[in-house]
């Protein structure tokens, strides 16, 4: 696992140990990017379920002004401060050891946050949390109309629910293994 593009190009990144981990490919990772590649410079990006932090260190190494981490694990959140500070990213990261949820909640009721320009949500597939994050989600105004809020998942993963949150599918991208879903607050119709 690395650093695809920018500052940070080619840098190795750890990962934590255990079961629950399940870092995206560096394939899929280079592909989200050269979607996003134009819209990062300058964003505020917020990883979610971060792991070793691979996917907010990505956005700062090609350009993102902050990212915020959120991940429960200490483990996790070791692994990402190591990743930073060997990317010499630290500076424009704020890292969160807390559950999602929770973290979510405490960030939106914070005065003066900033608006988060993409969301990612890469939670453990299969367990349902990605429903719970977009109610969560829902509700705070960092996630605005105009956030791009990408979720990773299993190809079994039904997103069917998605407009009874209040969600648009603005794109959706198939992988062998799995798929991100392309999310904004509101109706687009």
């Amino acid at each position: 696992m690395r650093v695809i593009a920018g500052t940070a190009r080619s840098l190795p990144l750890k990962a934590p140990q255990g079961l629950e981990v399940r870092p995206t490919t560096d394939k899929i990772k280079e592909t989200l990017f050269n979607m996003l590649q134009w819209d990062i410079p300058g964003s505020v990006f917020m990883d979610l379920f971060s792991g070793s932090g691979a996917m907010g260190i990505e956005a700062l190494s090609r350009g993102a002004k902050k990212a915020y981490f959120v991940d429960k694990s200490p483990r996790a959140v070791a692994c990402i401060q190591q990743n930073l500070s060997f990317t010499k990213t630290s500076d424009r990261a704020i890292v969160i050891k807390q559950d999602v949820c929770i973290a979510l909640e405490s960030i939106g009721k914070k005065a003066g946050v900033e608006k988060m320009d993409f969301i990612f949500i890469d939670p453990p597939y299969d367990c349902g949390l990605e429903k719970e994050v977009l109610n969560v989600l829902n509700g705070v105004t960092f996630a605005a109309e105009n956030t791009v809020i990408i979720v990773e998942a299993s190809l079994r993963t039904d997103f069917s629910y998605v407009s009874d949150l209040g969600f648009s599918v603005i794109r959706e991208k198939i992988y062998k293994t799995n798929k991100h879903l392309f999310l904004k607050k509101g109706n687009l119709l």
